[in-house]
């Protein structure tokens, strides 16, 4: 029990410390206010306030703690300050190949009725349009590797104030990201991301990508002529072969997949090669690129993408972020913001020196798991950090008392 609290102790000074890398641009309130925040999320696992509250463990009333994190989740939006910070530290761990996966995510919110903006978002669950709020996210990730690297998150509706359209909320992420990353990575985005004007943005930026295309896209050959999918499939060659490894149903199957590649295709003013996959369902998978690479090596890039995803299923469901009950927009956005922040701790942060992977082999032997630590181990951190952040109190001082000391050392005596 000694050694647990022990652990939990140098868990919420990482926190702090951690918190106090991303908040350098805010007041110490709100530094404050985001530290208690990235700490209670994961030691409540969950994003509702009350729960939160009950975490921190203050010496006052539940009501008053509850009271002052609703005050200051709805009175300044983090979103740009915390996705700038996690940007500039993520940004170095960007190579010219590293994958920035962009997903647009949504939470749904069916009985909500007096939400700020609730606007219409697809209810995959159920099969049909329900009202919520849409997350656009960025996750780099490397073809070998199996870091994710959350970058850019912000949660945006329809209906609010100064929305624009889906292409600029896009564009707007890609941008962000390539201040910092300045051009490297492969952009590789889900269907429906091959609309034109997205495709021609981002060659006009000068960056590479991978997309997922419709079957019903047209593109123009070097002649200058249109030419239908449903053409292109009827003369292309399938010269490689590669084989995967797919979960079905829990029974993991190996299956071999037909890959060929048609080069200089257009679409507008850009040029772009046609890359189709046999093999993982009737309909053959389509992908429109600009990287210079094989068939192969493009498709490993795409699967990438796919381990991106459990990401983005990881951060809504550890957190119960559908259950988040903030009804200003404000506060939503901040949730989400703090939730991505959460991913970047647990992802990188906690990875990033020997002394602190030390830490985080200590928390992945206290998660109680009856079969092995998952491919997609952070599900382990949350638990083991959520295990030994229980019934842990939160301690104000700490990092910000230690800064302080640092700089009392600098003044000269007389």
């Amino acid at each position: 029990m000694k050694d647990n609290t022990t652990i939990g102790k140098k868990i919420q000074h990482q926190i702090k410390r951690f918190s106090s890398r991303i908040t350098k641009d805010l007041t110490k309130p709100k530094k404050k206010f985001v530290s208690q925040m990235l700490f209670g999320i994961q030691a409540a696992r969950d994003v509702k306030l009350s729960n939160i509250s009950r975490s921190l463990n203050e010496d006052i009333k539940l009501i008053k703690t509850e009271n002052r994190l609703s005050r200051h989740i709805i009175n300044k939006d983090l979103t740009e300050n915390i996705n700038k910070a996690l940007i500039e530290d993520g940004a170095v761990r960007i190579t010219q190949d590293t994958v920035l996966a962009l997903d647009l995510s949504d939470i749904n919110k069916p009985f909500a009725k007096k939400m700020d903006y609730l606007s219409e978002v697809w209810d995959g669950s159920r099969g049909k349009v329900g009202y919520g709020y849409w997350i656009c996210e960025v996750i780099g990730a490397n073809v070998n590797q199996d870091t994710p690297i959350p970058l850019y998150s912000e949660l945006y509706s329809q209906e609010a104030d100064g929305f624009e359209s889906e292409n600029r909320q896009i564009l707007k992420a890609i941008e962000s990201v390539n201040i910092y990353t300045k051009g490297r990575g492969i952009w590789t985005m889900d269907r429906g991301a091959d609309r034109k004007i997205l495709v021609g943005e981002l060659n006009k930026m000068g960056q590479r990508f991978v997309i997922r295309c419709k079957g019903e896209r047209d593109f123009i050959d070097c002649k200058g002529r249109v030419r239908k999918v449903i053409n292109l499939l009827k003369r292309i060659e399938y010269k490689e072969s590669y084989k995967v490894k797919i979960d079905k149903e829990g029974y993991i199957e190996e299956i071999e997949l037909q890959l060929g590649k048609i080069d200089n295709l257009f679409i507008e003013d850009t040029e772009v090669s046609l890359v189709v996959i046999k093999g993982f369902s009737d309909e053959p998978m389509l992908l429109i690129t600009n990287v210079e690479k094989s068939a192969q090596e493009l498709l490993e890039i795409y699967l990438t993408r796919w381990k991106c995803e459990e990401s983005f299923r990881f951060l809504k469901h550890e957190y119960h972020l559908e259950d988040v009950r903030v009804r200003r927009y404000t506060g939503l956005r901040n949730t989400v913001v703090f939730i991505h922040a959460v991913f970047y701790f647990l992802s990188v942060f906690l990875g990033r020196k020997l002394r602190l992977k030390i830490l985080l082999s200590k928390i992945l032997e206290k998660a109680k798991r009856f079969f092995q630590i998952p491919s997609f181990k952070h599900y382990a951190i949350a638990d083991g950090i959520f295990r030994l952040l229980f019934n842990l109190r939160w301690e104000s001082k700490g990092i910000e008392k230690e800064e302080k000391d640092k700089r009392q050392l600098l003044f000269e005596f007389t």
